[in-house]
């Protein structure tokens, strides 16, 4: 980003000591004044395209980064989504897994193996 903005600046800055060493130069020649404002105006035209396609270039960077941006962006959001369906997945088989011990637990409380003949009363 801060190679962009200085580039902008250093653009602004072309464009303004260009502005003023024009209207400097033109301004200090021996002309008569038709032809000084002959000048101006033709320079005035010159500096108005450049700035146009200095605009136009700018406003392309920015849309471009923008598409970078936003399909910078919808990878993230793909990898979220990703990352936690994984994460709800793993959740769901510990619980399952958690559920599953403790049916087991209860199920050999209630029927007791061939080691321990006592069943377990609720009395």
């Amino acid at each position: 980003m801060s190679k962009q903005n200085s580039g902008t600046l250093f653009f602004v800055g072309l464009m303004t000591g260009g502005l003023v060493g024009a209207g400097l130069a033109l301004l200090l020649t021996p002309q008569s004044g038709e032809e000084t404002r002959s000048q101006l105006r033709d320079k005035s035209l010159e500096l108005k395209e450049e700035a146009a396609k200095g605009l136009a270039e700018a406003s392309q960077r920015a849309q471009e980064q923008a598409a970078v941006w936003q399909e910078k962006s919808k990878e993230v959001v793909e990898k979220g989504k990703q990352t936690a369906t994984e994460a709800i997945s793993r959740g769901k088989d510990s619980i399952i897994q958690a559920v599953s011990q403790s049916a087991d637990r209860v199920v050999e409380a209630i029927n007791p193996t061939e080691e321990n003949d006592e069943p377990i009363t609720g009395s």
